[in-house]
């Protein structure tokens, strides 16, 4: 009992990196717990006295965990994941089941925007960038979990990268000024602050609002404004189709799109994409990922 206890507390203080990490290989709080959890199991059926680096240890079995999980996931998709009986591993300090809100807070932590990207990426491709690009494992390492070569990781990474953040406009300059701006709208519209979006809107601006029922435009900033005002709660900013834009994904599962159109530092123009055949077509990227 003492070594369990022992090796519990050893486990407890890799918990949170190893949570962190299955989340965004995952995209789902449950299933990154369970992920988490499957390696606690498989520590206790290890010699751990003969693990020379715990962490790491831990950090190649759960995302080897989660690799299966995103591989095997259209065929689980429907199915509940396998539980395990609480008392056979150590209980996180936040509780258990499903809680929507610490979901949320995680997404948001995370950035919904590169949950969406992520979600794009095949199985190998997207534990690759976590492991490498956020979160800095060595190739040699990372090879070890998804079974290839250390020159095929690096290509697997380079690949993910492009499609994670794309490539650097010629005209970054201007798009920074342009995310300046969206941020701006986004800001003042989760604050419901109505003269602060009237202040980034062109008089004549127009949203058109495209869902699988047809479109529905609104002309003029009061009126968009009135719209809008106190909502896009779960918008962040992204790439859309190489201009700035926003991605709203209320607990990384992607609802809509929105497409800028931007003159003499006004929006005079936007675009609310919430049809899934169109959502699908679209080119998203996260110019900025940046490591917990």
């Amino acid at each position: 009992m003492i070594a369990q206890d022992r090796l519990a507390e050893q486990f407890e203080a890799h918990r949170q990196h190893l949570l962190h990490a299955a989340y965004r290989m995952l995209g789902s709080l449950s299933e990154a717990e369970d992920a988490v959890q499957e390696g606690w199991l498989r520590l206790c059926r290890a010699e751990a006295d003969a693990i020379e680096n715990l962490g790491g240890w831990l950090t190649r079995v759960v995302s080897r965990v989660c690799l299966d999980m995103l591989r095997s996931r259209k065929s689980r998709r429907e199915e509940p994941l396998e539980t395990h009986p609480a008392e056979a591993y150590p209980a996180a300090e936040d509780g258990d089941g499903h809680d929507p809100e610490r979901e949320a807070l995680m997404a948001e932590s995370v950035g919904v925007a590169l949950l969406v990207v992520l979600d794009k990426l095949k199985p190998a491709e997207r534990v690759t960038f976590v492991l490498h690009d956020i979160f800095g494992m060595p190739f040699a390492d990372i090879a070890q979990v998804v079974d290839k070569s250390e020159a095929a990781v690096r290509q697997l990474a380079s690949r993910a990268r492009r499609r994670v953040s794309g490539t650097a406009p010629r005209d970054s300059a201007d798009l920074a000024g342009m995310r300046r701006l969206v941020d701006a709208f986004i800001t003042a519209a989760r604050a419901g602050d109505f003269g602060a979006l009237i202040a980034v809107l062109d008089p004549d601006v127009t949203l058109r609002d495209v869902s699988d029922g047809g479109a529905r435009v609104t002309r003029g900033a009061e009126a968009l404004a009135r719209r809008v005002c106190g909502r896009a709660l779960a918008a962040q900013t992204a790439v859309v189709d190489g201009g700035i834009g926003a991605v709203a994904a209320p607990l990384g599962r992607l609802a809509y799109a929105l497409k800028f159109d931007i003159r003499g530092g006004k929006i005079i123009a936007v675009e609310r994409i919430a049809d899934p055949a169109r959502l699908a077509a679209l080119t998203l990227h996260v110019p900025f990922v940046q490591a917990p």
